[in-house]
């Protein structure tokens, strides 16, 4: 077997060991099918377009909160157009949703409605919950009484996960998902819109959630600029232009500012 792809098949199952001992198998299965799905979209739409990528880098960490710190792919040359920027930045969060949104159902579906005292509080993670997040557990579950939580099962767990790396994806800024769908859609302006959703996140980090420090810190050095395509000025097509304003109104009800609460 190639040494390349000996290294890609090698990080995937340390991934998967990495999951499975972190929170077990549904979790591990679904979780890998998600990230998966994310990576493969981009990958198989960069080959479409003739650009050269890598199958995806899994990366495992056996640790809390989810087993692994995701997976990237590495792509070369330059894109031809924002069609194409438009096409790969958007294809990733699609594919990872269509597992994403299942998991989250049937994860939910498995999930016991528990009183808060029979909750330990030194075993049980506390999460913040988005408004899509939100809006799924009322449709599956109905109103949670109060005095009562979701003891999420480890297949909704999964899709939690996976809803919060798809937003954490689209954040629309540098060359993130979301920043590719923000340059194919509004080209050079989009810098104003970077150094918008950088200072929306600082001010989230400082008064809120400073556990976003990090991410602050790397997209204030490489996140506020994003390398044009070879045609930078051929508008997108309004089905595109329709989809990219779709899939950032969906950032904003999947985005979950505060992710992880002090335990109950």
């Amino acid at each position: 077997m190639n040494k390349k792809y000996l290294l890609h098949l090698s990080l995937f199952i340390l991934t998967i060991v990495s999951t499975y001992i972190t929170w077990g198998f549904w979790y591990c299965l679904f979780i890998m099918s998600i990230l998966s799905a994310h990576e493969l979209g981009h990958y198989l739409t960069s080959r479409k377009y003739g650009i050269p990528a890598s199958l995806p880098f899994f990366i495992p960490f056996p640790f809390p909160p989810f087993g692994t710190l995701g997976a990237v792919i590495k792509m070369k040359g330059i894109i031809s157009n924002r069609k194409v920027l438009f096409d790969i930045g958007a294809s990733g969060p699609i594919a990872g949703l269509i597992f994403t949104i299942p998991a989250i159902i049937i994860g939910l579906k498995l999930s016991p409605v528990v009183p808060l005292s029979q909750l330990p509080p030194d075993q049980v993670m506390s999460l913040g919950d988005s408004l899509l997040f939100s809006w799924i557990q009322y449709l599956v579950t109905g109103k949670i009484p109060a005095g009562y939580d979701i003891l999420l099962h480890p297949i909704a767990y999964a899709g939690w996960v996976g809803l919060f790396v798809t937003a954490l994806n689209l954040l629309p800024i540098g060359q993130l998902d979301g920043g590719h769908i923000i340059y194919s859609l509004w080209g050079e302006q989009s810098r104003l819109i970077f150094k918008f959703i950088w200072a929306v996140l600082a001010g989230i980090c400082i008064f809120f959630n400073p556990g976003w420090i990090l991410l602050v810190i790397i997209l204030f050095f490489w996140g506020l600029k994003h390398p044009p395509p070879m045609d930078y000025i051929t508008p997108l097509d309004k089905r595109r232009k329709r989809l990219g304003l779709f899939i950032m109104l969906f950032f904003i009800i999947s985005f979950t500012p505060i992710p992880f609460h002090i335990a109950f």
